[in-house]
């Protein structure tokens, strides 16, 4: 039994609670049931009995029940999901390892890094010449790190999710090297059996399409780093010489990075946006879409594009659905590289010229169209959650042997 971490179970909201999400699913078809420890908030509207509530938030008067209730459960592993945001960017979460060593708890300890190398705490009233020097002669030292506190130093193994991370934490804390295992992420939409005729009916219905229609597709959270509004510029200079092409933005807005009000504001603008711009019989906004209404979307489509404004990684969910869908991809480039073999389309981030011309000219080309789509679907094959299980249960079976 596996006990997990997580800052929020959300899955509908959060990419991490998502990503958690499809990891416990994954690892119980090989038999590795997990309990999922979070807010209490969290656990009532999901409402699932392995999914407990166990802390009011994430702030240190908290850290004693989530403390007392790890050494009640009987599980074997504790496995903590970290990204920065799910723990409402409170720091006490770095403390817990330190504090369950303190306290006698002697089981393994794994902790998923999903993010890391771009936020640091900075308390109030410590001189920050001070501060600086006490997180270096901590982390020079293998006693904490400056971003994460105790969390990756006493974690017996580090997972990353992306190399990004994998690259700061390799400069920063050297000593543990030995500890880090890179394994991707997956898409986080399974491709729903759907026939494409069939799909492409559905969205014609839905959206009055015709059969001359191309449908280009950015799928994910409608976010203000997303690059839409670029995007929205993009397609309207495309439509000059390809008036029969369509956009649909296949995603809500509401997160836990955009929330209420603000979620609100940005969905408003950019329907203002688009209504500037007279697309309104050109661009489509679905909102929030369960997995097998996005999937059946999806194979309705005949592009992808994701322009976000920080270029795309491999830690994005979106681009591998995309590919999984057999659309080829239109992305922005980031300064970590994809792989060699990846079939995407790189194009410089915030640049509407070059996003417009790399829609003409997947427009222009059903040929070049199918033949990225063939070069996704085969790259996307490394990328399953049946790996990504089988990996963790390797790290677990490794930890519990040790």
């Amino acid at each position: 039994m596996i006990a997990i971490i997580a800052g929020t179970y959300k899955p509908e909201r959060c990419g991490v609670a998502h990503y958690t999400d499809c990891l416990r699913n994954a690892l119980n078809k090989l038999e590795v049931q997990s309990v999922v420890l979070t807010t209490h908030a969290a656990a009532k509207e999901v409402g699932e009995p392995e999914v407990k509530g166990v802390v009011n938030d994430w702030q240190l008067t908290d850290l004693l029940p989530l403390v007392r209730s790890l050494h009640i459960i009987p599980t074997d592993i504790l496995h903590i999901q970290h990204a920065a945001g799910t723990y409402g960017f409170e720091r006490s979460i770095f403390l817990l390892p330190l504090l369950l060593k303190a306290t006698g708890y002697r089981k393994p300890i794994v902790t998923t890094i999903h993010e890391y190398g771009w936020w640091e705490w900075q308390p109030k009233g410590i001189p920050p010449q001070f501060l600086e020097w006490f997180k270096m002669w901590g982390q020079q030292h293998g006693f904490w790190d400056r971003e994460d506190g105790f969390l990756l130093t006493l974690s017996d193994t580090l997972i990353v999710t992306n190399a990004e991370a994998e690259a700061v934490i390799h400069k920063r804390l050297p000593q543990l090297n030995n500890r880090v295992s890179n394994i991707p992420i997956a898409a986080n939409v399974d491709v729903f059996p759907i026939a494409r005729n069939k799909a492409q009916e559905l969205l014609r219905k839905k959206y009055n399409f015709t059969i001359d229609n191309i449908v280009i597709a950015f799928f994910g959270f409608l976010h203000p780093v997303k690059g839409i509004e670029t995007l929205l510029l993009a397609f309207q200079k495309s439509l000059e010489t390809h008036p029969q092409a369509r956009l649909l933005l296949i995603g809500g807005v509401e997160s836990l990075a955009l929330r209420g009000d603000e979620a609100k504001r940005y969905w408003d603008k950019l329907h203002a946006l688009i209504a500037e711009l007279n697309l309104n019989t050109k661009v489509y906004l679905t909102g929030y879409l369960d997995a097998e209404s996005a999937s059946k979307y999806l194979s309705g489509c005949d592009i992808g594009v994701l322009p976000f404004n920080h270029g795309m990684t491999m830690k994005s969910g979106s681009l591998l659905t995309l590919l999984a869908h057999g659309l080829p991809v239109i992305a922005t480039q980031h300064p970590t590289p994809l792989p060699d073999n990846h079939p995407v389309c790189l194009i410089p981030p915030r640049n509407i010229d070059a996003l417009a011309n790399a829609l003409c000219q997947l427009l222009n080309s059903p040929e070049k169209r199918q033949h990225l789509s063939h070069l996704g679907r085969a790259f996307i094959q490394n990328f399953t959650w049946s790996n990504i299980a089988r990996s963790h249960l390797n790290i677990y079976q490794k930890l519990l042997q040790s």
